[in-house]
């Protein structure tokens, strides 16, 4: 894995001697991506596609400010102990907090330029997709939010992961570790590379999406991701190794994914209610 692309130079003003890593890069291809897809469709709706920018900017501060804010919620019991390492640290970014916040400004901003919000939703959809794909690919490379231990073929190890892939790692998160692996692998244990997962299936997502745009009514697009996405989380969390399972075998992510899911197929069938009622009239 390449957690560190490269060390900027010590003479650099302010930022000299920080590390470059590779999850930042791709966290920034990730916004990137998401824009010049969104350009595109814009400009398929008759839209100003320069505008594309306004929202990716709201998208970036939203999703980095919610992912760090929904972070410090689920490690509240750190503030009293280690405020500052909590808030200021380059990790602890959660998709889903991210999304939240990000969505709710991105809104705010189409509304504020008075855009047609059911179209500009499913013009944001495939990007989001391709976006989360991308920025996937960062987690994969820095090594993080990596899967259960498993002997299978798809097994990767991560020795210098943000954390490594270490058994007293791996059951310090309730998970225990079969001492076969050990014996076989050592200390550093290969895992379910959960990252690749969604990256194949996100990147799934959208070309499925990209290929059937423009066939439903406004907004249904949208609501589809919605579904698409929280139910591809869903299935991937029971592979992550993670400790926040709190109901029972379900984690916090698969209560959110669950909810999404609900939003988006309540979405769709209300969406095609109104375009058969629309048609009849």
């Amino acid at each position: 894995m390449y957690p560190v692309i490269f060390t900027l130079w010590d003479w650099v003003p302010l930022l000299g001697g920080e590390d470059i890593t590779s999850f930042g890069v791709f966290m920034l291809f990730a916004f990137l991506t998401g824009g010049y897809v969104i350009r595109a469709g814009m400009r398929d709706i008759g839209e100003d596609p320069d505008k594309a920018w306004d929202l990716v900017f709201m998208g970036v501060v939203g999703g980095i400010v919610g992912a760090k804010l929904y972070y410090i919620l689920l490690n509240y019991q750190r503030l009293a102990s280690d405020a500052g390492g909590l808030i200021i640290s380059r990790g602890g970014l959660v998709w889903y907090g991210g999304f939240l916040l990000a969505t709710a400004l991105v809104v705010w901003e189409i509304k504020r330029q008075k855009l047609p919000l059911p179209k500009m939703a499913d013009v944001i959809a495939p990007a989001l997709a391709l976006a989360y794909a991308v920025g996937r690919m960062g987690c994969f490379l820095v090594g993080d939010d990596w899967g259960r231990p498993t002997d299978s073929w798809v097994g990767i190890a991560f020795p210098r992961g943000t954390p490594a892939t270490r058994v007293d790692v791996i059951e310090n998160l309730g998970i225990s570790v079969d001492p076969g692996l050990v014996e076989k692998y050592g200390q550093i244990v290969p895992v379910h590379p959960t990252q690749l997962y969604e990256v194949a299936l996100s990147t799934l997502i959208f070309l499925f999406l990209w290929k059937i745009k423009g066939t439903r009514p406004a907004g249904w697009l949208f609501m589809l991701w919605l579904s698409l996405a929280g139910f591809e989380r869903f299935l991937v969390e029971f592979l992550r190794a993670k400790d926040d399972r709190f109901f029972g075998v379900l984690t916090l992510a698969q209560l959110i994914s669950l909810a999404i899911v609900a939003t988006g197929i309540v979405g769709m069938t209300r969406i095609n209610r109104g375009g058969a009622v629309a048609r009849a009239a």
